[in-house]
């Protein structure tokens, strides 16, 4: 039986940080240190900090990471693709030139015999009206064939350049830190879900940028995967445990 990974934000490409060639290798390394060993990948959403394609058009970069998850897909390993608020604007680029499986949605779903409910976690219990707001916007059909009018120098810079802006306004260029079971959002989302949907045994989120594993009851468990720019952390479920792990050059992974 193989394994099974999750991961997710990783912000290739982003402006605000100064070693991401050296971050994007080390996300490959990482990949290729398990491709022998899994049957599917889960990419948890934002692995790119600006993703937007146009119709023949997507970003420059990032070749190293999708050449290796086409290498990955033509092994026969699944891969999931999550959107997340960073990269929503995902077309077919991916799905048809390297072979992932695309979700838009929070999806539920069946591994090794366990109920998973798999999310970036963007507007889940989070009552924030600005980032709802915003969050709105990207999503809707209209601004998003009006942004697709602009050229792409200019679209793919300005995009590029507002998620610099976003990550650098915070403390560090960090996330706020663990808030605690009783106001984290995500938490108190998942224990609301968690009372109409008993059977769900892992729910495993992105967006957060925090490394969280915490049991919800006997059964249930909740994991934020931390992210790929300073915690280089993942899951791994083998079918009977799941592992909450860092990934560090030279080691051999679970």
């Amino acid at each position: 039986m193989k394994n099974v990974y999750f991961l997710s934000d990783a912000h290739l490409g982003s402006r605000a940080i100064p070693h991401a060639r050296t971050q994007e290798r080390r996300l490959v390394n990482f990949l290729d240190s398990i491709k022998d060993k899994a049957s599917a990948v889960y990419l948890l959403g934002d692995m790119f900090d600006f993703w937007y394609e146009f119709k023949m058009v997507v970003p420059k970069g990032c070749t190293r990471f999708l050449g290796k998850i086409s290498e990955l897909t033509d092994m026969g390993v699944e891969v999931h693709f999550f959107i997340g608020n960073h990269d929503i604007w995902c077309g077919d680029y991916l799905e048809k030139e390297c072979g992932v499986i695309i979700h838009r949605e929070p999806t539920t779903c069946e591994i090794y015999g366990k109920e998973f409910y798999l999310a970036h976690g963007d507007g889940l219990g989070d009552n924030d009206w600005k980032f709802k707001l915003i969050r709105t916007m990207f999503h809707s059909k209209t601004l998003q064939r009006l942004f697709s009018m602009l050229h792409p120098r200019w679209s793919v810079d300005f995009g590029l350049t507002w998620a610099k802006h976003s990550r650098l306004k915070r403390e560090n260029g960090r996330e706020p830190e663990y808030m605690g079971e009783k106001e984290e959002p995500l938490i108190l989302y998942t224990k609301d879900y968690l009372k109409t949907h008993p059977d769900i045994n892992f729910f495993i989120y992105g967006h957060r940028h925090i490394m969280l594993d915490l049991m919800l009851s006997r059964t249930a468990r909740i994991l934020i995967l931390g992210d790929w720019i300073h915690e280089f952390s993942y899951a791994v479920f083998d079918g009977e445990n799941m592992f909450l792990e860092q990934f560090i050059e030279g080691e051999s992974q679970p």
